[in-house]
Formats: C-alpha cells, sequence, structure tokens
C-alpha cells in the first residue's frame, strides 16, 4: 500500500544552503519538530549554539529545542516518514553518498531545481531510479518564493506537487503559514521541468542586461522563455496543465526578475565580462542554471523541441561564444 502524507508524519530536510533553511523555518510554524541534516560542522554548531545559520539567511532564529539537527545522514533519514531534500542538483549525489537507510519506505519530496548532472534526470526521476522510490511516493515543492523573501516573511507563494491530491494537500498542510500561501498540482514532470528550464531563462534575461538590452526586449525575451517551455514540456511529459499557472509562469517572472535571482545574477556577470570561470568563483551559491543549459541541450537530442533561447545560453556558457554575438542573433528568432 501506497504510502500517505499525515499531519503525525515527521519531516527532515537534507541540506544547509539558503533554501534549505528556508523550509525548515517554514516547517517549524507547523511542526511540533523538524529534522535538519547538515554535513557542514562550522554551520551545525553554530544552528546549535547560536540559533542561525552563519551562512544563509543569518537574521533567521531557530527555537533549536525543536530541531533534530545532525551530520548523520543516515540517523536524519531513519527519524523522519517525509524527507526534503535541498541541496543543489549538483551536490545531491556526494550528499546521499552515505546513505545505507532505505528511502522506498519514505515520502521524499525534492524542493531542488535542477538536473542531476550525468543523469540527465530529473531529481524525482533520479530518486526513483536509484532508491527505488515510486512516483506516488513522490513529491515537489515549487515556487515562486525566494529564501531571501521567506526570512522577512514577506507575502508569497509554493506549489505542492504529489500524484496523488490528497498528499499535495497533506503537504500543503506542513508548508502553509500566514505568509506562504500554497496551491496545489499533480503535474510532477511538468513542475519540475519548468523549475529547472525557468532558471536558463534567467541567465539569458540577465545576459541581455548586462549587455545593455531595455525594458522592452526583456519583456519579449521572457514571453519567448514561456513560449520555449509550454513546447518542451508538451513534447517531453505530454499533459493537462496551464502553463500560465503560477508553478510555472509566476517561477519564470520571479527568476527572470528579482534582486534575489542567483541564475539572473550569474547571467548579469557573463554579460557584462565575465568569464563563466569568473562568474562562478564569484558566486556564493550554486547557479542551477549553469548546469541546467548542458543537461537539458543533452535530452532534447531526444526530442528536438524548438528552443533558440536555452541553445543561445548554452553556446555562451559551454562552447565559448561571445554573448553580444549570440544575443543579436537570438533577437533575430523571437516573436
Amino acid at each position: 500500500m501506497a504510502l500517505r502524507i499525515d499531519r503525525q508524519s515527521r519531516c527532515a530536510v537534507i541540506g544547509y544552503g539558503s533554501w534549505a533553511t528556508a523550509l525548515v523555518k517554514i516547517l517549524l510554524e507547523n511542526e511540533t519538530s523538524v529534522g535538519w541534516y547538515i554535513r557542514n560542522r562550522e554551520v551545525l554548531e553554530s544552528v546549535r549554539r547560536n540559533e542561525t545559520n552563519p551562512r544563509y539567511l543569518r537574521d533567521v532564529h531557530f527555537d533549536t529545542g525543536r530541531l533534530r539537527t545532525s551530520d548523520d545522514l543516515n540517523e536524519t533519514v531513519r527519524s523522519a516518514e517525509v524527507i526534503v531534500l535541498a541541496v543543489p542538483s549538483v551536490y545531491l549525489k556526494t550528499t546521499l553518498e552515505p546513505l545505507a537507510e532505505p528511502l522506498s519506505d519514505k515520502f521524499v519530496i525534492s524542493a531542488i531545481k535542477g538536473i542531476v548532472p550525468g543523469e540527465l534526470v530529473t531529481v524525482a526521476e533520479y530518486v526513483n531510479r536509484r532508491y527505488g522510490v515510486p512516483f506516488c511516493q513522490l513529491g515537489i515543492v515549487s515556487g515562486p518564493c525566494h529564501a531571501e523573501e521567506v526570512a522577512l516573511e514577506r507575502l508569497s507563494y509554493l506549489t505542492a506537487v504529489c500524484k496523488e491530491p490528497e498528499n499535495a494537500r497533506a503537504l500543503g498542510e506542513k508548508i502553509g503559514t500566514p505568509y506562504i500561501s500554497v496551491s496545489y498540482s499533480t503535474d510532477i514532470y511538468g513542475i519540475e521541468y519548468a523549475s529547472v528550464l525557468k532558471n536558463i531563462y534567467a541567465m539569458a534575461v540577465g545576459i541581455a542586461l548586462g549587455l545593455g538590452y531595455g525594458d522592452n526586449f526583456i519583456a519579449v525575451l521572457i514571453s519567448n522563455a514561456a513560449m520555449e517551455m509550454s513546447r518542451f514540456m508538451a513534447e517531453t511529459y505530454p499533459a493537462q496543465r496551464d502553463t500560465f499557472a503560477s508553478a510555472y509562469l509566476g517561477d519564470l517572472l520571479v527568476t527572470s526578475y528579482s534582486q534575489f535571482s542567483r541564475n539572473r545574477r550569474f547571467g548579469l556577470m557573463i554579460g557584462k565580462g565575465y568569464s563563466v570561470e569568473a562568474a562562478r568563483v564569484e558566486m556564493s551559491m550554486v547557479a542551477e542554471g549553469y548546469y541546467a543549459a548542458e543537461c537539458v541541450m543533452r535530452i532534447n537530442e531526444r526530442y528536438g523541441v524548438e528552443m533558440p533561447i536555452a541553445r543561445a545560453v548554452y553556446g555562451i556558457l559551454y562552447e565559448g561564444k561571445s554573448p553580444a554575438a549570440g544575443l543579436k542573433l537570438l533577437t533575430e528568432k523571437l516573436i
């Protein structure tokens, strides 16, 4: 019998970055206790001693009496029924490497917005294949939502996604707060890919801004990105979905426009003349769009979807093409 999420299901978060930290804050609004796997000893000790993460969202203070913090992954997984993955996709495999506890008897939620490098699959697909977690026990937490605004308790919106609506509703009860409004979906595939693609398009926006393009062009660029996203999802995972909904279009918009968007910031540096390596060194957080740009192009080799924006970003990041020349060529393909 498939597992179900309920009010008593204990949650644990894997990861200690800004989004993981924000999710712990959100879950503590509703849960009596929350597990938190922090493999960095400095961060772990600071959370325990000072009640804050010294690297991310430092103004958020935790009630450590309700936190089950640990640097033992197996202990954290063993003590929870709902496991929330919130590490950059590039680190997912190494983060889970010490895992000896089974995941097949857990409900696994991905809050990761990336493709697993080397595998060319989404996080949900990877967890299904590698750890034998059925899709009915997999879920997604998606935006539009930035961790920094969660820390400030500004009104934000999340989407709880599970194959069964009852599980999505139960997940929503765990992440809904006075400052978090929750919507629901069963489109695991589409929303997970939307959260990947929007990072690539936000990089394109950043590059354009760095090169001096104005608001008129940016509006057209994002409009075309939304159409490109819809084409890709329709071809790869056909389903009845409204891509104007917040989990699709809203997440694309906030990632493209927000001052908190690391992918937009990465693209902005590229547009202003940084080399790709210099931009990666300069960034204090992982820009998922960098890895997604290559992965999506390789996945699209199987489908042949027309993706001029994603292709332009890939050419700039991986083929050494000039940002100015790449954007100029792109302008001729937008409508």
